[in-house]
């Protein structure tokens, strides 16, 4: 029987973010094999994983990390079940962690096949299942790439933003996060009128006309004065059109033009928890 030291039980902490108890079992049962351990330790978590696989994950942590060179990002959730594990300190530096992998990835499916310190990201996620005893998983993941990309992070990590502008431009970190703020608060649900789905529109412009069918007017007007509630639409919801919510004199395409005259906004992506 192998003698397990705290070293060795701390060692196999490190390795695997497993509680102390856990990695002291595992050692034990393994007689000291460092390798058989960790393979337990994910036994268990696949096993856990399968018991929760039903149960509903929408706690954890929105990230969003920039490359170095400012010219992409990424935005994640790492979801779990409970408030309490989604607040955790480890688990939120998990879940930066391993947003800062998914910036080399394209899509979600490359990102958790690629190698997370010797294991899959998808084969990380189930052994900290069987760490935290819930359900974990990334939900969302979305890329976005740009002339100059800046994020921002809600507290609490339950919203993420990017926002791509056209140009790197002095004082363009300021107006990207100012942006991405703004895109947390207000949620819009596209960039411009360009980037609003039809059906959409046409769902609006039905809604509206029957709104001014039961205010009584003619039907010869209805046309007109839905197209103008739709240019209300798209100011209410289209990001650049919305008010600046730090100076709602000015739209969001005017506050980043009065930081350089010719920048504009030309994405933006958004994750959020729930």
């Amino acid at each position: 029987m192998a003698t397990i030291t705290a070293a060795d039980v701390n060692k196999l902490r490190t390795i695997t973010g497993a509680g102390m108890m856990d990695c002291k079992k595992a050692l034990v049962e393994s007689d000291g094999d460092f390798d058989l351990a960790i393979e337990n330790l994910r036994k268990k978590g696949q096993k856990v994983a399968a018991n929760r696989s039903d149960r509903e994950s929408t706690e954890g942590a929105a990230i969003a990390v920039v490359s170095a060179d400012k010219t992409s990002g990424v935005v994640i959730t790492l979801n779990c079940e409970t408030d309490f594990v989604g607040k955790n300190e480890g688990f939120v530096k998990l879940a930066t962690d391993l947003a800062n992998q998914a910036l080399n990835f394209d899509n979600k499916e490359a990102f958790l096949a690629s190698d997370f310190n010797g294991i899959t990201v998808a084969e990380k996620l189930i052994e900290q299942t069987g760490v935290i005893g819930e359900k974990i998983e990334i939900a969302s993941f979305q890329k976005l790439s740009g002339a100059f990309v800046g994020s921002y992070i809600h507290a609490g990590n339950k919203i993420a933003t990017l926002v791509a502008l056209s140009a790197n431009v002095a004082g363009g970190d300021e107006a990207a996060r100012n942006v991405a703020m703004q895109a947390a608060a207000m949620n819009p649900i596209a960039l411009n009128e360009a980037g609003v789905d039809a059906s959409i529109i046409e769902k609006e412009i039905e809604i509206a006309k029957d709104q001014l069918r039961q205010e009584g007017k003619p039907e010869a007007m209805l046309d007109n004065i839905a197209k103008g509630k739709i240019q209300r639409f798209y100011k209410d919801n289209t990001l650049v059109n919305q008010d600046y919510i730090k100076d709602g004199s000015m739209s969001v395409a005017a506050y980043v033009k009065s930081v350089d005259g010719g920048l504009t906004v030309t994405g933006f992506s958004r994750v959020a928890l729930g």
